[in-house]
């Protein structure tokens, strides 16, 4: 019984080492995951998506998606105030 507990805590150990390993060999999972979600945003709301040769589709989608930035912001502010602590 002693046996196969210490050779079930080896096993733990070594499978706790592998991912430190594979941690350690990454990138920085914060400055990344950030440095993602930016270039993500800034491809969003400047229309990279959409045909470049329309400049009619490129500034519509990026007043639409400002336009919807603005409504969820004044929205949450909204909620907060009406809704949160008093």
């Amino acid at each position: 019984m002693a046996g196969r507990r210490e050779e079930m805590e080896e096993e733990r150990r070594d499978a706790a080492l592998r991912a430190l390993d594979r941690v350690g060999d990454g990138e920085v999972v914060g400055t990344s995951a950030f440095a993602r979600t930016a270039d993500r945003l800034v491809r969003h709301f400047g229309a990279a998506d959409r045909d470049p040769n329309d400049p009619a589709e490129v500034w519509g989608a990026r007043v639409g998606r400002g336009l919807g930035l603005v409504a969820f912001v004044a929205l949450a502010i909204y909620v907060i105030v009406a809704y949160g602590p008093q």
